[in-house]
Parts: structure tokens; C-alpha cells; sequence
């Protein structure tokens, strides 16, 4: 079992481990515009609950992409599928990867909490939610979330209907907490907007006949991915960066056996991490200065662990948010964060605010020009950089 292996002597330095990470990111050197849907697998998907924040994470990562390459490889070529990825939460997801991410997120044990249990659906109910979604998804154009609502409570009945589940303004209907359930078991996927209101269409229409991957190998293979692009890690941060219970999380390295290799954690603690057996001797780092402008609930910035070297000092008063990461857009230095920034668009331009909790070099402000320029182009606006304190700004 992987947790009963004993841990091998460090075999990096911290800046070479975020080195690897960086460079697994496409953060060291973009990677060509035609790789964008390599490039969101290796980052296990761009959080999309901020649209402009994902073409962020991924114009960051690839040569000369802006939002309007990135709308269309979506909505288009529908090389990128939006749909409810890992936490539960929106993302851009590769859609020839359907079947992995359906395979494995279906598979994830809820962790916990949540609403009370008598507002909860059972599990027949939620079964009953997902194959009524998955009916008006094929018969339907893409519906508003208000006209599937009506269609499925007209399918179910009003149990469905029931106004259990808390929302920002007033209350959902019970069905609704199946939602992302639909979205992780192939059902349901994001349409195109509809002005300003989302849809919701069926994921056959990006993968024609498209089924699941066999859970056990899907999710063995997520493991692989998370190691690959954030490793070395222990299965609680596998945990916290999928939400899934931290006893079942350690139950999956264990099971992969022989296929990781224990290594002492970075953080100097005694604490033993995991790493792909197969990965190759770390090269000296050499991204130690890369300064980068990541937005809100970049992939880099949540998924990596510790959080106390990713986030040190200041950083972790400042850009985390009881404890969770991605709520502040942040500025890194050679893959941590030694920064924070904001940006308010207007017409065509947009306005940046960038505050270092330390002096950078000159280098490092140029590369801090260079960012916001880059910023900019992905969004089709005319930067303005201001180099100050940063208020506010946070995404909750």
C-alpha cells in the first residue's frame, strides 16, 4: 500500500518542484495555440465559474490565444466542453476527455455537509432527476435553467419542485441539487448563452455516443493527471482539490500501488508525499524569477500543495480565504505567490492594479509589463497598469 512504503530522501528543492509544476502548466513557456485542449487536460480543466477567468488560464498557457480562440474552440470547433468538473464547480474541460472526466467525477463520493437531511434527495430521486434531465436535454433545444426546471418538475412531479435549496436570492427547487450530478454523469453539459442566460444541451452534441469510462480506470487515471501536474502531493490534497472524503481519497493512492513512489515532503516537515514512480530525475530550476498574473481561481493556484510554501508569509493572509485558494487573483514568482492583483474592464480598456508584497527587480517589473500586455491581449482590451495597493477584489 502506497501509505505503508517508506519515503525516499528529498531528491529537489522547493523552486525545482514548482519549476516542474510550472513547466507541466505550460506557465514556463506557452505552448502552440493548436495544443489549447493538451494544454486544459494537463491542468485538469480551467475553472469556469468566471468565463473570463478561464480564457485567462488558458490564454496564459498558450502562444497568442485571446478569449474569442478560446469561445471558439468551445462553441464551435467544440474542442473544449463546458460542464461541472472537480469541487463540483464549472469548467472547460477537453471534450474528447468526456468519457475520463464522466468516469471518474460519477464515481466521487459526496464529502459531507451541505443541506439538512430532510431537504436532501434520496437516491432514487436523485436518479429520477438525472434521467429526466437527460430526456429533455435530447428532445429539447438548449433550455434556460428556468425552462428545464419546468420541464423536469413536469416530468417528476412536485416533490421536485420543492423550494429546499438555498440560492442567492430566495430559495431552488429540490431537483436542483442534482444538477452538477447530471453534469459529472454525462447528462448534462453548458450550452451557448442565451444573451445573458446560461443553457444547458446535452454532451452527445460534443461527443456523439460519447459513454463513461469504467470508473475504477478513470479514476486512477485523474490521480495520474493530478500527480503529473501537481505532484509530488498527498492523497488530502488530492482530497480538498477534488472535494472528496480524505479517507476514500487515501484508499485510491493506495490502490495504485508499485505506480507511486513516496518522497519526504517539500515542506522539510517529516511529512511524506507521492509522486508517479515512472517521473524522470527533477532538472535544476530554471523559472525562479517568472513572474506571472494568474486570475481567479486559476488551476495552478488551487491545486497546489503546500499550501504554506505556495502561499508563505503575507500570501496566505492575503490570498487565501480560510484556507481556500482562488479567490484572489495573484501574482507568482517563480510559482509562488509573492503578490495579488485586480482588474476593472470598461469599454475597451482595462485597468490593472498590481501590488508585490515585496520589491521585485527590474527584470521581474518587466515581466510584470509584459503579463498585464499579455492580459490584455487575451481579453481584446487596452491594458492600463498601476503598480499599487490592491483593495477589495475578492470572487466568493
Amino acid at each position: 500500500m502506497a501509505g505503508s512504503k517508506q519515503s525516499a530522501a528529498p531528491n529537489a528543492t522547493w523552486a525545482d518542484v514548482c519549476a516542474r509544476r510550472l513547466a507541466r502548466h505550460s506557465l514556463d513557456t506557452p505552448a502552440p495555440a493548436d495544443r489549447m485542449a493538451e494544454v486544459v487536460a494537463a491542468m485538469g480543466g480551467a475553472h469556469a465559474q468566471v468565463m473570463s477567468a478561464a480564457e485567462l488560464s488558458i490564454g496564459l498557457r498558450t502562444e497568442g490565444t485571446t478569449r474569442a480562440d478560446v469561445r471558439r474552440a468551445l462553441w464551435e470547433d467544440r474542442t473544449l466542453v463546458k460542464t461541472f468538473g472537480p469541487r463540483g464547480t464549472v469548467h472547460l474541460l477537453p471534450a474528447a476527455e468526456l468519457p475520463l472526466w464522466t468516469g471518474a467525477l460519477a464515481a466521487v463520493p459526496a464529502a459531507g455537509g451541505g443541506l439538512s437531511q430532510s431537504a436532501r434527495l434520496d437516491a432514487a430521486q436523485t436518479e429520477a432527476v438525472v434521467e429526466a434531465v437527460a430526456e429533455v436535454l435530447r428532445a429539447e433545444e438548449p433550455p434556460t435553467v428556468d425552462e428545464l426546471s419546468d420541464a423536469v418538475i413536469a416530468r417528476l412531479g412536485d416533490w421536485a419542485a420543492d423550494p429546499v435549496v438555498p440560492a442567492f436570492t430566495g430559495m431552488w427547487p429540490r431537483w436542483r441539487q442534482a444538477l452538477h450530478t447530471a453534469g459529472h454523469r454525462g447528462a448534462l453539459c453548458f450550452g451557448p448563452n442565451r444573451g445573458r442566460k446560461v443553457t444547458y444541451t446535452s454532451p452527445d452534441r460534443w461527443l456523439p455516443g460519447f459513454t463513461p469510462m469504467d470508473p475504477d480506470k478513470a479514476l486512477a487515471e485523474i490521480v495520474r493527471r493530478y500527480l503529473r501536474s501537481y505532484g509530488p502531493a498527498h492523497s488530502q490534497h488530492f482530497a480538498q482539490w477534488l472535494s472528496a472524503p480524505r479517507r476514500w481519497a487515501a484508499d485510491l493512492f493506495d490502490s495504485l500501488g508499485e505506480e507511486l513512489r513516496p518522497v519526504a515532503g517539500p515542506s522539510g516537515d517529516g511529512s511524506t508525499v507521492y509522486e508517479l514512480a515512472d517521473e524522470p530525475p527533477y532538472e535544476p530550476a530554471a523559472a525562479g524569477d517568472a513572474v506571472r498574473l494568474l486570475p481567479y481561481f486559476d488551476p495552478y493556484a488551487v491545486g497546489s500543495h503546500p499550501r504554506e510554501l505556495v502561499y508563505p508569509g503575507v500570501a496566505a493572509e492575503r490570498a487565501l480565504s480560510n484556507g481556500q485558494a482562488g479567490t484572489v487573483q495573484v501574482l507568482t514568482v517563480g510559482g509562488v505567490v509573492a503578490g495579488v492583483w485586480h482588474q476593472k474592464r470598461s469599454g475597451r480598456k482595462v485597468a490593472l492594479t498590481v501590488e508585490a508584497f515585496g520589491t521585485l527587480t527590474k527584470a521581474q517589473l518587466a515581466q510584470v509589463e509584459a503579463q498585464a500586455a499579455r492580459v490584455g491581449e487575451i481579453l481584446e482590451a487596452v491594458p492600463a497598469l498601476t503598480l499599487g495597493p490592491v483593495e477589495g477584489g475578492k470572487h466568493l
